[in-house]
C-alpha cells in the first residue's frame, strides 16, 4: 500500500467520553487536536469513546505508556490513542499522532498538516500552578520543531487558565463524582468547590487570560487574507489552538465564550468558525 494514500482499515481514535449526546459534548483539547488533523487528511477512522475513569486502563491493556507526568513523577494517563491497523501503529499523543499521519499519509486529504511557517509565541507559566501537566519533549518533536515549541507553548497559555472552565465540563453523570474526585486528588484541594471561580477574581482571570492570548492573536494577524495563520491555508498550528477553542465553547458560560470569540478583533471566533470544515466527529 502506498503511504500516499488513505488506509483502508479505519484508524481507531480513543477520545474521552462526556455526557451523552457525546458527538455535542466532546470538548478534550489534545483528542480535538488528533480529531481536526484525522478530518484534514481524509483518513477513515471510528471514534471509541472512553470514559474518564477508565483510561489508565486502555491505555494499559493496549500497552500504550503514559506520555506525561505529575510533578511527583507519577504518570498522568489520558487521550487520545489512535490505532493504525495499516501501519501496525500505536500512538498515544496528539503530536506524535500528526507526525505520523505526516509521514505515513503526506498526501493524503488537504495535504501538508505541517508546511513551513514562523510560530514565534511564548508564554511563562510555573508547571506547578497547572491543573494538568505538559506534555515533556518527545523525539518526535525534532520533525517539526517549530511546531513542537508553539505547541507547548499554547498549551500552558490555555492550561493556566483552565480553572475558568472546569465547572463546566459536560462530565458523564455515570462517572461524574469519580472524575471530580480524580481532579480533587490531582490538585491537591479539599473538595471540588475549591475550584470555584467567581466574582472579581474571576474576571481579573479573564482580563489576564484575554493579555495572555494578545500575541498569540498577533500570528493570526499577519495574513489577513483568511482565518489561518497561513491565510487561507490551514495547518496544524491552527488546529493547536482550534483545538482549545473548541474546549472552551463548551465549557464557559456562553456570554463568556461570546467573549473569546470577539477579542483581539475577533480572531479566535474567524478561527473557530472556519475549522467548522474538519470538525466532523465521526
Amino acid at each position: 500500500m502506498s503511504t500516499a494514500s488513505a488506509p483502508s482499515r479505519p484508524i481507531v481514535f480513543y477520545d474521552i467520553a462526556m455526557s451523552p449526546p457525546r458527538e455535542k459534548t466532546c470538548c478534550s483539547p489534545n483528542p480535538w487536536k488528533t480529531r481536526l488533523a484525522l478530518n484534514f487528511k481524509g483518513v477513515p477512522y471510528t471514534t471509541t469513546w472512553v470514559a474518564l475513569p477508565d483510561i489508565a486502563k486502555v491505555r494499559t491493556s493496549l500497552n500504550v505508556p503514559a506520555c506525561r507526568k505529575f510533578a511527583d513523577g507519577s504518570n498522568f494517563f489520558t487521550l487520545p490513542i489512535i490505532e493504525d491497523h495499516a501501519t501496525a501503529s500505536l500512538l498515544g499523543d496528539s503530536f506524535d499522532i500528526a507526525v505520523h499521519l505526516q509521514r505515513k499519509y503526506p498526501t493524503s486529504g488537504a495535504g501538508d498538516l505541517f508546511p513551513p511557517q514562523t510560530l514565534d509565541f511564548d508564554v511563562e507559566q510555573d508547571p506547578a500552578m497547572l491543573l494538568v501537566p505538559l506534555s515533556e519533549p518527545r523525539e518526535s518533536h525534532s520533525a517539526y520543531p517549530e511546531y513542537a515549541r508553539f505547541n507547548m507553548k499554547v498549551d500552558a497559555a490555555f492550561t493556566a487558565y483552565a480553572q475558568l472552565s472546569v465547572f463546566g465540563f459536560p462530565f458523564d453523570p455515570a462517572t461524574a463524582e469519580a472524575t471530580k474526585a480524580e481532579f480533587v486528588r490531582r490538585a491537591g484541594v479539599a473538595r471540588w468547590d475549591d475550584f470555584a471561580l467567581v466574582g472579581e477574581a474571576r474576571e481579573r482571570t479573564r482580563e489576564s487570560f484575554r493579555n495572555t492570548l494578545g500575541g498569540l492573536a498577533g500570528l493570526f494577524s499577519r495574513d489577513t487574507t483568511g482565518p489561518f495563520l497561513l491565510g487561507t491555508r490551514a495547518s496544524y498550528g491552527d488546529f493547536i489552538v482550534g483545538a482549545w477553542l473548541r474546549m472552551l465553547r463548551v465549557t464557559l458560560p456562553e456570554s463568556e465564550w461570546e467573549d473569546v470569540r470577539g477579542w483581539h478583533g475577533g480572531v479566535f471566533g474567524r478561527l473557530h468558525d472556519a475549522l467548522e470544515v474538519y470538525a466532523e466527529v465521526q
